[in-house]
Parts: C-alpha cells; sequence; structure tokens
C-alpha cells in the first residue's frame, strides 16, 4: 500500500495528540472492539453531514489504527489528490465498483494486516439502500466487518461491533441494520435504517 500520514514519523504523534484533545473538548466517547491484530474492513454511518469526515479520521487517529480509507474518485482530483492519499484515501469509481471489489480482496490477500474503511451509504444523504459492495468485498475476503458509527445523540462513537459475514447475506444485513437503527447522525432526516431497501417483516 501507499506511504500515508502513519509512515511519517513526528507528524503521526502530533496528529494523535490533536485528535485526542479534539475529541475530549468536544466531548466524545471513543469505544473500539476491533481485534489488535489481523486485516478487517470498517464501515461507517450514519453517514449524514460533512463532519463525519474529520470526526472519522479524529476517532481512527486516537485509536492508533492504521486505517485506508475509500472514497469517492472525484475528492482525489487536482491538488487535493495527494493529501487524501497521504491521508490513507484510495479513490472509488463507481462505475466501475465490480473490478473494484475484485481488486480490494486480492489486496486483502496479500496484506495480512490491513485495514479499510468505507461508507456504505455512499452519500451523505439519504439513500432507499446501501451499496452492498463492502459486504461482497468482506466476504471475498474472508474478514471480518467492523461497524463504527457516530451517535451524535450520546456522544459516542468508534467501532462497536465485529461482524463475520455468514452463507445468508439477507441475515447479516439485518444484523448490521439492527445495530446502526439506535444510532443518531449529525443530521437524523439524511439516513434511511432501511438498509436494504424493502421493510422486513420479523416474528412477533
Amino acid at each position: 500500500m501507499h506511504f500515508t500520514i502513519h509512515d511519517t514519523p513526528g507528524v503521526i504523534h502530533l496528529i494523535r495528540g490533536l485528535s485526542w484533545l479534539i475529541l475530549k473538548l468536544s466531548g466524545w466517547k471513543v469505544i473500539n472492539v476491533a481485534p489488535a491484530t489481523g486485516s478487517y474492513l470498517i464501515i461507517a454511518a450514519p453517514h449524514t453531514s460533512n463532519w463525519d469526515f474529520p470526526l472519522g479520521i479524529a476517532m481512527a487517529f486516537h485509536l492508533q489504527l492504521h486505517v485506508y480509507f475509500i472514497g469517492k474518485h472525484t475528492l482525489f482530483k487536482g491538488p487535493m489528490g495527494p493529501f487524501m492519499r497521504w491521508l490513507g484515501g484510495i479513490p472509488l469509481d463507481r462505475k466501475a465498483s465490480q473490478n473494484f471489489v475484485d481488486a480490494s480482496i486480492e489486496t486483502f490477500s496479500t496484506h495480512p494486516n490491513l485495514v479499510m474503511a468505507i461508507a456504505p451509504e455512499g452519500t451523505r444523504s439519504s439513500v432507499l439502500r446501501w451499496k452492498t459492495g463492502f459486504y461482497h468485498m468482506a466476504k471475498g475476503a474472508q474478514i471480518p466487518i467492523g461497524l463504527a458509527y457516530f451517535d451524535f445523540s450520546t456522544k459516542v462513537g468508534g467501532i462497536g461491533k465485529m461482524l463475520d459475514t455468514s452463507d445468508d447475506m439477507d441475515a447479516d444485513m439485518l444484523a448490521i441494520a439492527d445495530f446502526y437503527r439506535t444510532k443518531v447522525g449529525k443530521v437524523p432526516a439524511n439516513y434511511n435504517p432501511d438498509i436494504t431497501g424493502a421493510t422486513v417483516k420479523r416474528k412477533p
């Protein structure tokens, strides 16, 4: 993988300290149930505001996670491109998302302690359903999914649950939906808790 801020001595220690201070002063509590070693894919939700990105970055630095994040390819155009890559960014072109999934699976197979993060909603606006590329990435790479969140109602965030994919994608997606159902984004109206795009009837 490419050189990032995590590989920059001095700077990374300063940023970690600054991230801790910002989170402390703003009243955020950060939790992490992810394993100390091994590869996994982080998904972050609810994604409802531009503030989610810097908040997520601050939490990752505070937890000393060497995370590569996946973002829209348009964010990497122009002079901001090198900076976004230095932060650990990996551009995603939705038009070639299937190839990106395959490439990600291959990358995980050759990097035993790789952590990637992605916002499955793909936008900070409300969506009918989540993009499922993240699930196929984790399933294909045989790695767990770390459920990261920002709950603005309690000011608690971080990685709250690890999920191993099964042979039942619908059940796994329902479990993910249930985890995020109680989480409140900065702009609640921008989040649709029915991430599969269809109301699931449950047994009483």
